[in-house]
């Protein structure tokens, strides 16, 4: 029993780990239709005043200005339009994936908490997950970096810690809503709000919003630090399995909706129906 339940969990921190992990192959996207031909302007004479100019002035065009810093009023503004972005088809297929992997590992649930709970190993592996993954330490962090974007004149990094704090907000929202509705008392029988873990969902949503801002190999210590703290809290006893698992997915639903009318969107994480299942695709945009 301690084999399987070794091998389940092992099993989970790879499948919650790799949320955004691509599929093995990458490829560029190109143009592949013009709907409306473009009509080069007429060429200007050669040696006239006017074709100087031209030629003086005509750049070519650079990647589009990142916006100026945004405030409280901005921020205040996305709290709400943010939610226009929820519903969409992709988050739809993030949510059936990590809501089907929540019900493979539920009947899991009980085997896997009485071989952790106790477990002096593993309480000690896990200890530190409940401090890194509250609220408060992933808000003060996302906090220090949008301060530090305003304060050094950065917008990408002030957009960032913006973003950071916006996916933290959207997570909250949608884990206390389902925690409310759903109702499902924790191991400890503490309370009845354990489905699904705020932990799993927020530093989710946080690893996402980096993921989405920064190159790949910047956002895989983020995505491990998540795993680490949602499966800190089985040892604890306050979570279930299957809380983890759908918690994460609601972070990657949260992040993936603040930054998806984002501009900058470098190495995005793609997800697409294929016959016979569902495909993780990583994109780069050239």
């Amino acid at each position: 029993m301690r084999k399987r339940c070794t091998v389940i969990i092992l099993s989970l921190a790879l499948v919650i780990s790799a949320s955004g992990r691509v599929a093995a192959q990458t490829y560029e996207r190109r143009d592949a239709i013009e709907l409306f031909p473009v009509v080069s302007p007429a060429a200007l004479p050669l040696f006239t005043p006017d074709a100087l100019d031209a030629s003086i002035t005509q750049q070519p065009a650079g990647p589009p200005p990142t916006p100026r810093h945004t405030g409280i009023k901005a921020l205040t503004k996305h709290l709400v339009t943010n939610f226009r972005y929820l519903p969409s088809m992709e988050n739809l297929y993030w949510a059936g994936a990590g809501g089907g992997l929540a019900l493979a590992v539920h009947p899991f649930d009980d085997n896997v908490n009485e071989y952790l709970v106790g477990n002096d190993t593993a309480e000690k592996i896990f200890k530190t997950g409940e401090i890194l993954g509250e609220l408060g330490t992933l808000l003060g962090s996302a906090s220090v970096v949008y301060a530090v974007g305003r304060i050094k004149d950065q917008p990408k990094v002030s957009h960032l810690g913006m973003d950071l704090i916006e996916a933290l907000a959207m997570s909250e929202a949608l884990t206390q809503t389902l925690k409310y509705t759903t109702r499902r008392e924790r191991p400890d029988h503490s309370s009845k709000n354990s489905f699904p873990s705020g932990h799993a969902a927020d530093t989710f949503a946080f690893a996402t919003a980096l993921e989405r801002h920064l190159n790949w190999k910047y956002s895989i210590p983020a995505y491990v630090f998540s795993s680490y703290v949602a499966l800190s809290r089985l040892p604890a006893n306050r979570h279930w399995l299957s809380d983890a698992v759908f918690g994460s997915t609601v972070g990657i639903i949260a992040g993936r909706t603040v930054t998806s009318h984002e501009s900058e969107r470098p190495y995005p994480v793609a997800v697409t129906i294929i016959p016979g299942g569902v495909a993780v695709m990583y994109v780069r945009n050239r």
